[in-house]
């Protein structure tokens, strides 16, 4: 190939459009490219509650242990039809051997549980009182409703992209540009972060002495996070 012939072609590939020298499928030219965040979060009152009763037994008959775990576990149960606005399930139920220190069998052990769930605290407090007589507290939680929950986040989102939206006005003034493009947006709406309070009582008291417990439901923290990519031109 002569020098001529070379240099004609060079020529005539210098000459192409921008466009027809990019590769088949490669994005058009790129500003300043920019990687940020932002979130808006509150504080929500917890409004769901949550806890675990349970009664231990021995006894050296595993059957008759287990009639007596049934027995207590469902007038639990049945106590517990008083109270409307409690909702009450069964939780879990175990019976397992005791063994000496030579390996003989000496009794059997068993546990059962009921759990409860309400947003009337003041009721779920008056049962969680009754059913101490007979069965121990496991523990107390309280959280935001998955209702509540719903309703802080949709407004959270609003907040967060308004947010995300000023970061970009700043961030797009501090480059020196005219304007910018989100390029990609993700939002992530997380789990809250309760404060519980907790609330046990003491084994082997009489009826007449569990009073009902005090219950504060405190709050959660409810965060919505938005990531993404701008563009500025």
């Amino acid at each position: 190939m002569t020098a001529t012939l070379i240099a004609a072609l060079l020529a005539a590939f210098v000459a192409l459009p921008a466009a027809a020298q990019r590769a088949p499928g490669e994005e058009s030219t790129r500003y300043n490219t920019v990687e940020l965040q932002a979130e808006s979060q509150r504080e929500v009152a917890n409004d769901l509650l949550t806890a675990t009763l349970y009664t231990e037994l021995n006894d050296m008959d595993a059957a008759k242990l287990a009639a007596l775990l049934n027995t207590r576990a469902n007038e639990a149960l049945a106590a517990a039809k008083e109270y409307k606005t409690v909702r009450t399930r069964s939780g879990g139920n175990q019976t397992f051997p005791v063994y000496d220190r030579n390996q003989r069998l000496t009794g059997w052990r068993g546990r059962a549980e009921i759990r409860i769930e309400s947003r009337d605290f003041q009721a779920a407090s008056a049962l969680i009182g009754q059913l101490q007589a007979n069965m121990q507290l496991g523990g107390v939680n309280f959280g935001v409703s998955p209702e509540a929950r719903k309703r802080a986040q949709d407004e959270l989102i609003t907040e967060a992209i308004a947010a995300f939206r000023a970061r970009g006005d700043i961030i797009k003034s501090a480059l020196g540009g005219r304007n910018y493009k989100i390029r990609r947006i993700a939002i992530n709406t997380g789990g809250g972060f309760p404060q519980p309070r907790q609330a046990f009582a003491a084994r082997g008291v009489s009826a007449e002495a569990v009073p009902a417990p005090q219950l504060e439901g405190g709050v959660s923290q409810i965060t919505v996070n938005v990531s993404g990519t701008i563009e500025v031109e």
